[in-house]
C-alpha cells in the first residue's frame, strides 16, 4: 500500500477513535478488498472501508454490514464485535467499521488437522443458529425480503457485465430458473456467501463468520447451498470458490445434517452455480478494466462457463 495513503487512513481513523492508531495495513486473505489489520495500544482490529468513490449502498454499504455484525455478536453468535463505526465520511472520506481480530485460523490452516465431517457438521450448526434469530433482532428486519425472482435479476445484472465469452448460456439458466422456481418459505436471515473461506476456525469450532456485505433477508436454503457448492469442489479436489478451501463431504451427508429435501435443494444449487459465475464474470470484468485486480478471477475464467453448465444440468433435460 502506497506509504501516503496509509499514514491517511491511520491519522483518520485516530481522530475518529480519539485513541492512539499505530499503523494500518491491508490484510493480504482473501478477496474482499479494502481490508485492513489495524494495530491499538494493546490490542489488534480490522478496519473495513467501501472501495474510493463508490456509492455507499448494496455490498459497499458498510454502516449496513457493522449494524448487522453488531446485532449478531450481541447476541452470541459468532461473529467478530464491532469496536466502532461511523456512517459520516470519517477516515479517507470513507464510512468505516472497526472489528475486534478475532483469534482462529483460516480454512487452509485448519483442514488436514480436524475430520472434514466435523467442519461441515459445525458449520451447519452455526447456519441453524444464524437463521433462528428474529428478522427484528438482526439489524435489517426493516428490509424487505428478497424473493426468488429478484434473487435470480440480482446475479443476472452482475452477468449481463461479464466477458461475453464465458456467458453465451446464462440467459438460458436464468430463464430455467425463472420457470422452475419452488414454492417460497418464510424468510430467514441470509449471509449469501456462506462456505468455510469466509470463517475462522479454532480447531473444528467456528470462532466467527466473516464478510456480510451481501446479506439479506431471503430463502433458508440459498446458504446450505454455497456451502453445497464447496463440497462439491473439494470432492474433485479443487478449490473453486476462491479462498473456500477444501472441504470433502457428501451432499447427502450434508441435506441430513440440515436437514433438506434433496429435490428442492437441486433448483438452488443451480442457482448458487449461476450466483457464483455471475461474481465470478464480474470480478474479472473489474480485473480486466483495471478496477479492482485480482489476478484470482483471470485463473477462474473457465469456471464461469463450467459454472452456467451445471446449473442446467442439475435443472434437468
Amino acid at each position: 500500500m502506497d506509504p501516503e495513503l496509509a499514514e491517511r487512513l491511520r491519522a483518520d481513523l485516530e481522530r475518529a477513535l480519539a485513541q492512539p492508531v499505530r499503523s494500518v495495513r491491508p490484510i493480504p486473505e482473501g478477496h474482499s478488498g479494502f481490508s485492513y489489520w489495524v494495530e491499538l495500544d494493546g490490542r489488534r482490529a480490522v478496519m473495513r472501508l467501501p472501495p474510493p468513490g463508490t456509492r455507499i449502498a448494496g455490498p459497499a454499504d458498510i454502516p449496513r454490514q457493522g449494524r448487522l455484525m453488531a446485532n449478531l455478536n450481541r447476541l452470541g453468535l459468532p461473529v467478530p464485535a464491532v469496536l466502532a463505526m461511523s456512517a459520516e465520511p470519517a477516515v479517507d472520506g470513507r464510512p468505516f467499521y472497526l472489528l475486534d481480530a478475532v483469534e482462529g485460523e483460516r480454512i487452509e490452516q485448519v483442514t488436514g488437522t480436524v475430520p472434514d465431517r466435523a467442519l461441515a457438521q459445525e458449520a451447519v450448526e452455526v447456519l441453524c443458529r444464524l437463521q433462528a434469530v428474529p428478522l427484528a433482532e438482526t439489524g435489517i428486519g426493516d428490509e424487505r425480503p428478497v424473493g426468488l425472482e429478484e434473487e435470480i435479476g440480482r446475479w443476472t445484472w452482475l452477468m449481463d457485465r461479464a466477458p461475453a465469452e464465458l456467458t453465451a448460456r446464462a440467459p438460458e439458466l436464468a430463464r430455467r430458473l425463472l420457470a422452475t422456481r419452488p414454492p417460497e418459505r418464510p424468510p430467514v436471515l441470509v449471509h449469501a456467501d456462506f462456505h468455510y473461506g469466509n470463517m475462522l476456525f479454532r480447531g473444528a469450532r467456528v470462532a466467527a463468520v466473516l464478510d456480510w456485505e451481501i446479506a439479506e433477508l431471503g430463502q433458508r436454503l440459498l446458504d446450505l447451498a454455497c456451502l453445497a457448492v464447496v463440497a462439491r469442489a473439494g470432492a474433485a479436489g479443487v478449490e473453486r470458490v476462491p479462498g473456500g478451501g477444501r472441504v470433502v463431504i457428501a451432499e447427502q451427508d450434508l441435506l441430513e445434517m440440515y436437514g433438506a429435501d434433496a429435490g428442492e435443494f437441486a433448483w438452488y444449487l443451480a442457482l448458487t452455480y449461476y450466483k457464483y459465475a455471475a461474481i465470478f464474470g464480474y470480478n474479472l470484468m473489474l480485473h480486466r478494466r483495471g478496477k479492482r485486480p485480482d489476478q484470482i478471477y483471470e485463473e477462474r475464467a473457465e469456471d464461469v462457463v463450467e459454472f452456467i453448465a451445471e446449473g442446467l444440468r442439475l435443472l434437468g433435460p
